[in-house]
């Protein structure tokens, strides 16, 4: 384990209906950085979704008319408090992490129509919809904290096909409701 994974501890907690708040003030920040090149600014992910158990990090989810404008007010977005990422692995994304070690904020950019813009709605509608499943989705997130001695990579692995399995359920069921 490297110095810098050591310091990050991975930890999932209750749903806090604060998650909400902090998204709305950090939606706020973006939209005024960001402009009218943002077309949505959305919560995404385990924190927005009530009742879900979640490591409490807001993901936000912006699609955008253009990447290239996105990427000129990187300094400003910077200057939010974020690291900027780069793709950081996803071809087209814009990834953004805020938080250092202990995370706080996650924002994912897409530009209009990005396929990935789908997936991470319908996950997150599909959780709040079916609550049996999403408290599946918390007791193993729960128990992959516990067993994975904050390695990320051993974290997402533990999730990866429930993730991978639901995910294509998610986006089926998006289509048709």
């Amino acid at each position: 384990m490297t110095a810098a994974s050591a310091r990050r501890i991975i930890e999932v907690v209750d749903y806090n209906p604060q998650w909400q708040q902090a998204f709305n003030i950090e939606q706020g920040l973006l939209k005024g950085v960001i402009g009218n090149n943002a077309i949505t600014i959305e919560h995404i992910g385990s924190t927005a979704v009530v009742g879900l158990a979640a490591k409490p990090i807001i993901d936000i989810l912006i699609e955008v008319s253009s990447l290239e404008l996105l990427d000129r007010v990187n300094e400003s977005i910077a200057e939010l408090g974020y690291v900027v990422k780069g793709e950081n692995g996803i071809s087209g994304r814009r990834y953004f992490q805020k938080g250092g070690h202990q995370r706080s904020h996650h924002i994912h950019a897409f530009v209009a129509d990005d396929p990935h813009l789908e997936r991470h709605r319908a996950f997150k509608a599909y959780l709040s919809h079916h609550s049996a499943i999403a408290q599946e989705y918390s007791k193993l997130k729960q128990a992959a904290a516990v067993v994975c001695d904050n390695d990320m990579t051993r974290y997402m692995a533990l999730k990866n096909d429930f993730i991978a399995h639901h995910e294509t359920l998610a986006v089926q069921w998006f289509r048709h409701s």
